[in-house]
């Protein structure tokens, strides 16, 4: 799922906003949603500093001790990787705008078809991103790989665990293997481990415990092969 904050000094625009992204992201099932929100920018960096943010919406003139910006000047020092799209009602801005790896640049009044635009665009670049998310169905469901702590077969079932939450879908290992980076490795005839999420493993007794704390067995199966990538696994980091 894709993560969307959203800052803008203007409280009704920031509802009015959240509104028309949802509306799109149900319109055309996207595994999306807006997860925080505010109109002041030292809010946005306290948020993303301790939670996952895909996407950031920033209102370029904020009435604030920081401008839109100097915000994604700051977002750029803690994260590189989320995406940024600015909206102002001062076009003279735009050029400018682009420096801190901009994805698009909204301007008011923001219109619900070209927000939908960039939005379709966003998913459309999200889903060639084959080494970054994982798109799990044909609902345009996508994981973000690196969160991925194991992937499990339940029944007819797959479960994408990652420390916030599950994702189900109906499919099996080997529709998915080829698409996966060489970090997941199988290592029971139910799982498959991300070697990178993997806190310690006890090859006694065959236990792999991931950085959330949750466990699953090593099948005597997988076990050579397992233990090989394991041990080579800081070339996957």
């Amino acid at each position: 799922m894709l993560n969307f904050v959203i800052c803008d000094d203007n409280i009704n625009l920031l509802d009015r906003l959240e509104k028309m992204l949802e509306t799109i992201f149900s319109k055309n099932n996207y595994d999306a949603s807006v997860v925080f929100k505010s109109d002041n920018a030292d809010d946005i960096l306290n948020y993303i500093d301790n939670n996952i943010a895909d996407v950031l919406m920033l209102d370029i003139n904020l009435k604030s001790n920081r401008s839109g910006l100097e915000l994604a000047e700051e977002i750029r020092k803690r994260k590189k990787n989320p995406y940024i799209i600015f909206t102002t009602g001062h076009l003279e801005y735009a050029m400018v705008a682009y420096r801190y790896k901009t994805f698009d640049y909204l301007p008011k009044p923001i219109v619900y078809d070209r927000l939908e635009d960039t939005i379709t665009r966003l998913f459309e670049d999200v889903n060639e991103l084959s080494k970054t998310y994982i798109k799990i169905d044909t609902k345009n469901t996508i994981v973000d790989e690196s969160e991925v702590q194991y992937i499990k077969r339940d029944g007819m079932k797959l479960v994408f665990h990652t420390s916030t939450r599950d994702y189900d879908t109906y499919s099996s290992f080997n529709k998915f293997q080829e698409k996966l980076p060489p970090s997941y490795v199988r290592c029971h005839k139910s799982y498959i481990a991300n070697v990178n999420q993997i806190k310690d493993v006890e090859p006694v007794s065959g236990t792999i415990t991931f950085s959330d704390g949750n466990t699953c067995c090593i099948g005597p199966r997988y076990k050579k092969e397992f233990m090989e990538v394991f041990k080579n696994y800081g070339d996957f980091k």
